[in-house]
């Protein structure tokens, strides 16, 4: 089956900061995100990215076998240079770091664009949602890979992964309210840039 082209050149790219809903898979469904290891990197991977202010990370849930993110790019940069940031940072570190020797991700992702508060709030809501739906955890309970559980271990002082990640998200995307957002201190390994000729 063929891939439909985005048609997300440089020209075509917004000036203006958007907010995205987006998921993404393993290749073929492997539930490879279910080790500490592997989710424990990706938060990383994420913090990277936004410590280098290469993107916004609102909210997340890193589940076995896919990832959703509720996600704001800036006119500078495509939701698929993001998401090229986010896989290609993982798999590299992932190989080099964790010794993975297979495809990690599947092609593509899917994502729909955050219009508004309501959406906003639908969204989060729906990534808080989605371990109990899978039945990975009882209603109610915390989820290890979900941002809300990490921010939980930090406040207790919990964890460096569980640090790491409350620290990389921010709140409600500055295009959804009125505030300004609050830049990062905290200066974790950079993102490898997946785009460098060599």
């Amino acid at each position: 089956m063929a891939i439909p082209s985005r048609n997300s050149g440089t020209l075509e790219t917004p000036y203006y900061t958007r907010t995205f809903f987006v998921t993404t898979k393993t290749s073929m469904g492997r539930r490879l995100l279910q080790s500490d290891r592997f989710a424990a990197l990706l938060v990383d991977v994420l913090r990277a990215c936004v410590a280098a202010r290469r993107f916004q990370v609102h909210d997340f849930v890193v589940m076995p076998d896919h990832v959703h993110l509720l996600i704001s790019v800036s006119g500078e940069i495509s939701i698929e240079k993001a998401m090229q940031f986010i896989k290609g940072g993982f798999s590299y570190r992932v190989k080099k770091e964790l010794g993975f020797s297979g495809e990690v991700w599947q092609r593509g992702f899917s994502e729909v664009r955050v219009e508004g508060q309501q959406s906003f709030e639908r969204h989060r809501e729906y990534i808080a949602q989605n371990p109990a739906r899978a039945g990975l955890v009882q209603p109610g309970e915390d989820f290890a890979w979900c941002f809300e559980s990490l921010k939980k271990r930090k406040s207790s002082g919990a964890e460096e992964a569980a640090e790491k990640a409350a620290e990389l998200t921010n709140g409600i995307p500055q295009g959804l309210k009125p505030s300004v957002l609050k830049a990062f201190s905290a200066r974790p390994r950079s993102c490898p840039d997946t785009t460098a000729k060599t």
